[in-house]
């Protein structure tokens, strides 16, 4: 349905997160307890002394990419732009962080702040090195507003002129996949 609107959809500006928007509260404190001071501290602690793992999951993209092929030409007609995979991927991250509030928290000291609102970070290339500009808002976003965001955050990092503002305050961050 989304497909057959008509209107182009602008870039968002980026904006740092504010604490309330439209009446809502954005984050909540939440005082921890006693074992769960002492859990995170523990776990902290061993990150910062053990060797980092990755885990590698595989999942079936078929779906996806049915999808993606059904609609990529309709898509680029009507928006002007390419209708690739990132979008996707952080859509199914928002709507996980939804479903699992404890990943968009963080901690502070004796307390873990619920962050209701979904800034997602996306891993960007450049010949400089990697950056991760902050896409503001992502749950509120259509794929055609994250596709037209994705590409003006990621020309903006390639020329070097991100502000730190886009680079700071993501909930989520979601690595670069590449041509994987």
């Amino acid at each position: 349905g989304h497909m057959n609107k008509a209107e182009q959809p602008a870039i968002k500006q980026y904006e740092l997160p504010k604490s309330v928007v439209n009446g809502e509260q954005r984050e909540e404190r939440v005082k921890m307890s006693k074992i769960r001071q002492v859990i995170a501290a523990r776990l902290k602690a061993s990150q910062n002394t053990a060797a980092i793992l990755t885990t590698f999951n595989e999942i079936d993209m078929k779906n996806v990419m049915d999808l993606r092929a059904k609609y990529k030409d309709a898509f680029e007609k009507k928006y002007g732009i390419k209708l690739g995979f990132m979008s996707f991927f952080i859509k199914a991250a928002v709507q996980a962080l939804k479903e699992i509030a404890e990943i968009n928290a963080e901690i502070s000291g004796d307390e873990i702040i619920y962050k209701h609102y979904y800034d997602v970070g996306v891993a960007v290339g450049t010949d400089k090195g990697l950056v991760v500009p902050v896409i503001r808002g992502a749950d509120q976003m259509s794929f055609a507003e994250i596709e037209l965001t994705l590409v003006a955050l990621g020309k903006k990092a390639r020329e070097g002129k991100l502000q730190v503002s886009e680079m700071e305050g993501a909930t989520f961050t979601i690595s670069n996949g590449g041509v994987y």
